[in-house]
């Protein structure tokens, strides 16, 4: 085992940092405020490689492994969570799908554009009446000579208004169940899409979320992804690289947390004495030091059984669902720190909170997670190979899988 980054990591690091604390943190209270998601930052992640940051180089990305997407996502969330997701989505949800399922032709044709950051990906598997439910959607696409079309809609979508391309699932034989779900690559301008953003949202609402519909849209069959009936397997293959994703944007939520409040303890006096004195209060940092360390430990072994091109559901499962609630936990207790003004936009940690939740619901509730882990546990729940798995990252020709 080995726990040191390498200095190609500790440099993306530094560089993510960077364009965070320059480009993000001093603007970001006002976008939360009016719910503005400035699409000029996706241009500059393209510009740094960090739109595919783990896609290897002939499809346009950066070549880098896995567990340089989670430094990615942890420097993104420590700034804020809309721009983690925006990054969880474009690359965990769409860009890794396509590279383990997608043909040649889909690839060159939408994973290349993507990976550079010329055109942007999302994901649309949630519907109004189907979230952890996945088996109840209701969209269908119905094959017609040499196409499928494509009705229904979807909500929660992030980047609804905004990607270019999303990965859709739907159903193609109903009488199926989960085995009549198809997944398919559908682009925004063809007739008979639209998109609707979500107003009103507790947290991250400098983030794009809102909903997708698709009124006889017809879909070419080249842009079947995988085979008819695979759709469901491909979901939830996608819901591994995106849980990961989330997890360790959770871990950089953690540090946010840490960092302000530790800058409120030196600042605050009571009683006397700097509140960071205080015993229950330095119980709260301990706690949030706690979960921020074991969380990390479990993303990276996550993202370590990725580079190596092993399943890793359970592990990434466990991940999600602890870094997420230690995140949650963590912004709680900053606010609780901060006292009345931790109530109040003035200092960030209230947005903290607010975006702290939602992770703890999307992609696998921590109900969702708490029986995966019990069925694993008790023997009930076995992962096996799929027949295309995640592409192992080759340590030994950077860029090359």
């Amino acid at each position: 085992m080995n726990f040191e980054f390498s200095e190609e990591q500790n440099m993306l690091r530094q560089t993510v940092r960077g364009f965070v604390d320059k480009e993000i943190m001093p603007h970001i209270s006002d976008w939360d405020r009016q719910g503005e998601f400035p699409l000029s930052i996706m241009g500059r992640l393209a510009e740094l490689g960090l739109m595919g940051v783990c896609i290897p180089e002939k499809y346009g990305g950066s070549g880098m492994d896995y567990n340089s997407l989670a430094i990615v996502c942890e420097e993104l969330e420590r700034g804020d969570t809309a721009f983690r997701t925006a990054v969880s989505v474009h690359t965990g949800l769409n860009s890794m799908t396509l590279l383990q399922w997608g043909n040649e032709k889909q690839k060159e044709r939408y994973l290349v554009p993507q990976a550079k950051g010329e055109k942007i990906g999302a994901f649309g598997l949630t519907e109004p009446a189907a979230g952890s439910d996945v088996a109840g959607m209701q969209a269908t696409a119905i094959k017609d000579g040499d196409y499928y079309i494509l009705n229904g809609s979807k909500t929660w979508i992030s980047l609804c208004d905004i990607a270019d391309y999303f990965i859709v699932f739907a159903y193609t034989d109903k009488s199926k169940k989960h085995h009549g779900i198809s997944a398919f690559i559908v682009e925004r301008e063809w007739e008979g899409f639209s998109s609707k953003a979500i107003k009103g949202k507790l947290g991250i609402r400098a983030g794009n979320t809102g909903e997708i519909f698709f009124d006889n849209v017809k879909v070419p069959k080249e842009n079947l992804l995988g085979e008819e009936g695979e759709g469901f397997k491909i979901a939830m293959s996608a819901l591994d690289n995106g849980r990961f994703t989330v997890a360790a944007g959770a871990v950089g939520q953690i540090m946010a947390c840490i960092e302000a409040s530790v800058k409120y303890c030196h600042e605050r006096e009571t009683f006397g004495k700097p509140i960071g004195r205080h015993q229950l209060v330095q119980q709260m940092l301990a706690n949030m030091e706690a979960g921020l360390q074991m969380s990390r430990l479990l993303v990276y072994r996550a993202g370590e059984l990725k580079n190596q091109g092993k399943r890793n559901t359970r592990e990434t499962s466990l991940a999600k669902w602890q870094a997420c609630d230690f995140a949650n936990k963590a912004a709680d207790d900053a606010v609780q720190i901060h006292g009345a003004y931790g109530f109040s936009d003035e200092y960030p940690v209230e947005r903290y909170l607010r975006n702290s939740k939602a992770p703890v619901i999307y992609e696998g509730t921590r109900e969702i997670h708490t029986i995966l882990q019990a069925e694993y546990v008790l023997g009930y729940r076995e992962d096996k190979p799929l027949n295309k798995m995640l592409p192992a990252w080759d340590v030994d020709e950077v860029g090359a899988y």
